[in-house]
C-alpha cells in the first residue's frame, strides 16, 4: 500500500544546470490524495530539486500526505501550530487560524523547513496551496 510507504531522503540534483533546491510547504485539507498533493507540487516547483516537503504536523501524519513525500523521494517535515504561527508571512488566513491554529500553513512551513526569509512562491493548485523557499544560500 503506498500510504504505509516511508518518506525518504533525496539525491543529487538532476544535473548540473538544474535550478536551486528548493523546501516546499503545503496546505492540504483532512483526506487529500497524494497524487493531488504531488501534482499541485509538480505545477509549483517545476524542474526545481526539492529538499523536504513541510506542513502543520498533524497532516504529516496523514497516509496521503506521507505517500507524497515519498513519491517526490523527499523527507517529509511536521511543524506545530505553536511553531508556524511564529513565522512572519506575506500571506495569512483568518479562517486557517480558526481552522488548524495558525494563519499560515504552506508559507511559514516552507520557512522554517529552509530557514528562508522570503518565499520564492506561493500558489493555490486544486485547492492546495504550494509555497516554496530557496533552500541553499544565494
Amino acid at each position: 500500500m503506498v500510504g504505509s510507504a516511508e518518506p525518504k531522503v533525496t539525491g543529487q540534483p538532476d544535473d548540473e544546470g538544474a535550478e536551486r533546491a528548493v523546501a516546499v510547504g503545503i496546505g492540504v485539507r483532512p483526506g487529500t490524495t497524494a497524487d493531488r498533493i504531488v501534482r499541485a507540487v509538480e505545477v509549483v516547483v517545476g524542474q526545481r530539486r526539492i529538499t523536504c516537503l513541510a506542513t502543520l504536523d498533524t497532516r504529516a501524519a496523514e497516509p496521503d500526505v506521507r505517500a507524497a513525500a515519498t513519491i517526490l523521494g523527499v523527507t517529509l517535515l511536521g511543524f506545530t501550530a505553536e511553531q508556524l504561527s511564529a513565522v512572519t508571512v506575506a500571506h495569512s488566513s483568518s479562517r486557517t487560524a480558526a481552522a488548524v491554529g495558525t494563519p499560515s500553513v504552506a508559507e511559514a512551513a516552507a520557512l522554517l523547513a529552509a530557514n528562508g526569509e522570503s518565499v520564492d512562491a506561493r500558489t493555490i493548485v486544486d485547492g492546495i496551496v504550494v509555497a516554496m523557499v530557496s533552500a541553499e544560500p544565494n
